[in-house]
């Protein structure tokens, strides 16, 4: 009986000379379900020639606090983005025959203070309504094969031995009949780590009755130890017959089993990063990429016979784009002088290709990721005072644990950048000369000294999450105005880390208000994100009345009123009005990504499921009430005709504005209510949960 033969491909197959594409975070701010389907596309081809047959993705943690490690990793802080990304992720690598792994089921993310393996403090509730929908949906609308268990304790219970979580929600509520894996060591870590079982024997127990099929990455307990307490009488064999039926239904699935499985030679040659891998890598990076701030001077004009100073710890860096999980930062790392296998041209690279020797590029280290060493920042800050442009890269260097600034096991305390690079960027900027920033992170940092602080500040500030193998050029074509800029963040950019965990999905009292001194305002919010173009939302209408169980449909006319082609998401919002349970101000209801000419309109029709505002009631189970709802259209989160987002009594809430006197750019369509009637409809299996869009060309 063949083995099922797993790798890692959360950013492209984990293997030498494998195509590295833009991690999670990347394709959450895409918001292209379209591109990162194509991309999990060409990475199960990959998988399939060699014959790799499962991979471990994707990870569908909702992000709450950018001080954990793995945030890099996750799609967003949206449940209904991450679901529908991450459906989309599931559907691609699928289609070429790999079964895909969703974790890391459930709650990872939410570890206290952001600490890895931290225990989760969070009740029943919190758990449907925000981390348990995109597993739900890669389930049932992306038919994943596999799911891999979380390492967390929630509210005390270890996931890995929770049969509630494991059969009890998983099989017989969803009717999942695939196969659960442990995250690696995770059954061993019932003994060591969580001390609920005095031995590998129990660990082996408490997993596999709770519903772990296979023990990963080795039989640490499910072998011997397994064998031990079966022969005992400790365990009933039954338990062991249950997960190997699974087990051999999918290599069934895998077509392991055919008597002509392994007929034919092996491939002499396998190409795993063509053309087409890169040109769907540059494409996803370019998309991915979020424009904070720019006074103008994006997008940039060669400067011919100009001198160009490209400076800081990631802008001569390959290293520096790639995620925690990509071959380079996760395996190369224990092989230092080994080549990358594949060609990765930095951002410094990616310039020289553009414009070529008509300017005089100059490039300059600056400082490192960390420490403290300023060394190099005297002739970087010299340099500058001689360029006419500077492109300063700053950010992270993935990695795990300890060996990096994100990535697993890199939980932070400070969302400061790492180092002396505020510095350096302080400096650059105070020599005159106008300061491109390009932040190259895998985690969101505080930036309002760069965006809206006092004192001079950078022309520009672009936001790339780890873009990829090609993300050095997509930087380039996007500054350069070759691709104009589309990205939206997929989680709040925060102020402080003190104000974490933060959600723009939050209740009236989770947010500023007057009974607090402080406020977890975000600096940008959630969904946004700048173009060289200008779009317009008008003549929004929407469905008077809907029934609990039915769709609400909502039009849109969107237009491209500026000079350039350009993509706008367009988002649709929403939220509960009076509810019998404190509901989110405001909530994503759906989004579009629509390419644009100039002057060129579209009338968009979201056909939203009542479901969309589902939520587990006093009894837990997820209902639709009837009553008064708000939908509207906005360029993010936080975009409000109103000035001031309302209360569920009509009051208003203290906004950044008022007490920042920052005004974050962004319009919204007036608020327009509906009625959703009929009886309080609970959530069953066969509801519609996705948004779907139609299209009509108009005369702009």
């Amino acid at each position: 009986i063949p083995a099922i033969v797993h790798e890692e491909c959360l950013t492209g197959l984990a293997a030498w000379q494998a195509a590295t594409f833009p991690t999670p975070l990347a394709w959450g701010a895409s918001f292209d379900p379209g591109t990162v389907g194509r991309m999990a596309g060409s990475i199960g081809e990959s998988m399939r020639e060699l014959g790799i047959h499962q991979g471990l993705a994707p990870v569908l943690d909702v992000v709450r606090d950018p001080r954990w490690g793995r945030v890099d990793e996750c799609v967003g802080e949206d449940p209904y983005l991450v679901g529908t990304i991450g459906t989309a992720f599931v559907r691609g690598l699928q289609s070429r025959g790999v079964h895909a792994t969703l974790k890391h089921f459930v709650g990872y993310s939410a570890a206290d203070a952001g600490r890895n393996h931290g225990p989760v403090a969070m009740g029943p509730r919190e758990i449907a309504d925000i981390y348990l929908p995109p597993f739900e949906m890669a389930l049932r609308d992306g038919d994943a094969r596999s799911v891999m268990n979380s390492y967390s304790t929630v509210d005390g219970m270890p996931v890995a031995a929770d049969p509630a979580l494991l059969t009890g929600l998983l099989r017989d509520t969803w009717g999942f009949d695939g196969t659960v894996v442990a995250d690696y060591f995770s059954v061993a870590f019932l003994e060591v780590m969580q001390r609920v079982a005095v031995d590998r024997a129990e660990a082996a127990r408490l997993a596999l009755v709770a519903g772990i099929d296979v023990e990963l990455p080795t039989g640490d307990a499910y072998l011997e130890p397994l064998a031990d307490a079966v022969r005992s009488g400790e365990l009933d064999v039954t338990y062991v017959d249950r997960s190997v039926r699974r087990v051999l239904a999918a290599k069934e699935q895998l077509g392991l089993l055919e008597p002509d499985a392994f007929d034919g030679p092996p491939p002499t040659h396998v190409d795993l990063d063509s053309a087409e891998h890169r040109a769907i890598a540059r494409t996803l990076a370019a998309r991915s990429l979020v424009l904070l701030t720019n006074d103008g001077t994006l997008p940039l004009a060669r400067p011919d016979g100009g001198r160009v100073l490209v400076v800081g710890p990631n802008a001569d860096r390959a290293e520096a784009l790639m995620g925690c999980y990509s071959f380079v930062n996760h395996v190369l790392a224990h092989h230092p002088g080994t080549p990358a296998g594949i060609t990765l041209p930095t951002v410094a690279d990616a310039f020289a290709d553009a414009w070529g020797d008509s300017v005089d590029l100059v490039r300059q280290r600056g400082c490192d990721v960390t420490g403290d060493d300023l060394t190099h920042v005297g002739p970087a800050v010299d340099a500058a005072r001689t360029a006419d442009l500077v492109v300063a890269v700053v950010g992270d260097q993935a990695g795990l644990f300890g060996r990096g600034t994100v990535g697993e096991g890199n939980d932070v305390e400070s969302l400061a950048l790492p180092g002396i690079q505020r510095e350096l960027v302080e400096q650059l900027v105070a020599t005159g000369t106008p300061v491109v920033l390009v932040v190259l992170t895998g985690r969101p940092y505080e930036l309002a000294w760069a965006l809206d602080g006092d004192g001079p500040r950078p022309a520009a500030v672009l936001q790339a999450f780890f873009p990829g193998e090609e993300g050095g050029h997509a930087i380039v074509d996007v500054l350069t105005g070759r691709e104009n800029p589309s990205g939206r963040l997929p989680v709040s950019l925060p102020r402080a880390a003190g104000a974490q965990p933060f959600t723009y999905l939050h209740p009236v009292l989770g947010g500023p208000s007057d009974v607090t001194s402080a406020d977890p305002t975000p600096v940008r919010p959630f969904g946004f994100g700048l173009s060289y173009t200008t779009f317009t939302h008008d003549d929004l209408v929407v469905s008077p009345t809907a029934t609990t169980d039915g769709t609400l449909d909502v039009t849109v006319t969107v237009t491209n009123t500026g000079a350039r082609a350009g993509a706008d998401v367009v988002q649709v919002y929403g939220r509960d009005i009076l509810a019998s349970l404190p509901r989110p101000v405001v909530q994503l209801l759906g989004y579009e990504r629509v390419d644009l000419a100039p002057g060129e309109a579209r009338r968009l029709t979201f056909h939203v499921p009542a479901a969309r505002f589902a939520f587990a009631g006093r009894d837990l189970r997820r209902i639709v009430e009837p009553g008064d709802v708000e939908i509207w259209v906005g360029d993010h989160a936080a975009a409000s005709t109103l000035g001031r987002p309302a209360d569920s009594t009509g009051g208003a809430i203290v906004s950044a504005a008022a007490r920042h006197d920052v005004e974050v750019p962004g319009t919204a369509t007036p608020r327009t209510t509906v009625r959703l009637t009929g009886p309080v409809h609970e959530i069953t299996a066969d509801d519609a949960r996705l948004v779907t869009v139609t299209h009509e060309e108009v005369d702009a």
